[in-house]
């Protein structure tokens, strides 16, 4: 890999990409994905929440109304925790390029967010190592509002229904996605995001991202 040392202490590359639902991300990690693999790297993509063990436990409590802020921070914490075990770890070891649709900064945000202190959260993940790559879709509320109407609608949990800031459903996502957006603003600096406007059409973020991936991979 072009004599770059990762910063994750494996052979392996650990990309991340962050931002919020609706910010384009998993379009972006499809793209990036092929066109890894096109330079003959092999590549390895985990996204977020599925564990074969922890995912569907989730879901069930989600759909019961079980999790309090604890219960939802714990949970998701044993999610990575498996997933990192069993997948990225194995996939770094091996010299994979690992792809991660969010990382442990997603924690960070709606964990903080949801009443905890940020170094209680960052304890349950100190184990993470320091992805070589965090790419950050940065989209305002707005334009993650229609987008969300247009496709999945809004969803109870990332409407932040369960803390109570409104009984309507559209006030209450744009309160508590402009409450993740401002965690996201004190994370970009403190862990070197590379963040880029995802209002930008799907071909000219991908273009960043390559622009700045081929750094650390073996791509003239």
């Amino acid at each position: 890999m072009s004599g770059y040392k990762s910063k994750n202490g494996y052979e392996g590359l650990l990309i991340v990409i962050e931002g919020t639902d609706g910010s384009g991300k998993s379009t972006q990690i499809g793209k990036l994905k092929r066109w890894i693999e096109d330079q003959s790297y092999g590549v390895m993509v985990s996204e977020w929440k599925t564990s074969k063990f922890i995912a569907d436990a989730i879901n069930d409590a989600k759909e019961r109304n079980l999790l309090n802020a604890t219960t939802f921070s714990l949970l998701y914490a044993a999610d990575f925790a498996d997933r990192f075990e069993n997948i990225i770890l194995p996939a770094l070891k091996a010299g994979f390029v690992v792809i991660l649709d969010r990382y442990v900064y997603t924690a960070f945000a709606r964990d903080v967010v949801r009443g905890h202190d940020i170094e209680w959260v960052k304890n349950l993940y100190e184990y993470a190592p320091e992805p070589d790559m965090t790419f950050y879709l940065d989209v305002p509320v707005e334009i993650l509002l229609k987008r969300i109407i247009g496709t999945t609608g809004l969803d109870y949990w990332e409407s932040g229904r369960d803390i109570g800031l409104s009984n309507d459903f559209y006030n209450s996502f744009k309160m508590y996605q402009n409450k993740c957006l401002d965690e996201y603003q004190k994370m970009k600096s403190e862990y070197g995001f590379i963040s880029i406007d995802g209002t930008l059409s799907e071909k000219e973020i991908h273009k960043k991202i390559i622009s700045n991936v081929k750094n650390i991979l073996d791509v003239v």
